[in-house]
């Protein structure tokens, strides 16, 4: 499968987690929960769908396979990126503020879906 066609389709699934995962993360601060269980709260969101449509669409072929050696694998990445995201996502906040939080959060995500996107192909979705 090309890298191209693999990026294309774990971009739109992306956009589609992070719309997701930014709204939940968002309301959920604006409630009034702490910024970092919504940050936590708006990843799950976003990492539930976006389980399976990437194992499904984005690294779906021959070599690829969507079951619990994948989820397991899927779940110890996202472990790592949602313990990267929230560390900065809190940092951020303690700094600056929270609106502050809320709009670095795209950065932050950004550069942690290029490090996903890697570890997806290469590791997460392999049999």
């Amino acid at each position: 499968m090309s890298l191209l066609r693999q990026g294309r389709y774990y971009l739109a699934i992306g956009l589609l987690q992070y719309v997701v995962d930014w709204g939940v993360m968002v309301a959920l601060s604006h409630l009034g929960l702490p910024v970092e269980v919504a940050n936590v709260a708006g990843r799950v969101s976003g990492a539930t769908l976006g389980f399976w449509l990437n194992g499904r669409f984005t690294f779906a072929d021959d070599t690829s396979v969507l079951g619990p050696r994948q989820l397991r694998r899927f779940l110890l990445l996202w472990l790592c990126m949602t313990g990267i995201s929230t560390w900065s996502i809190g940092t951020i906040e303690d700094v600056a503020g929270l609106r502050w939080a809320w709009l670095s959060k795209p950065l932050v995500e950004i550069a942690l879906a290029c490090v996903s996107f890697l570890v997806s192909r290469h590791w997460v979705y392999r049999r």
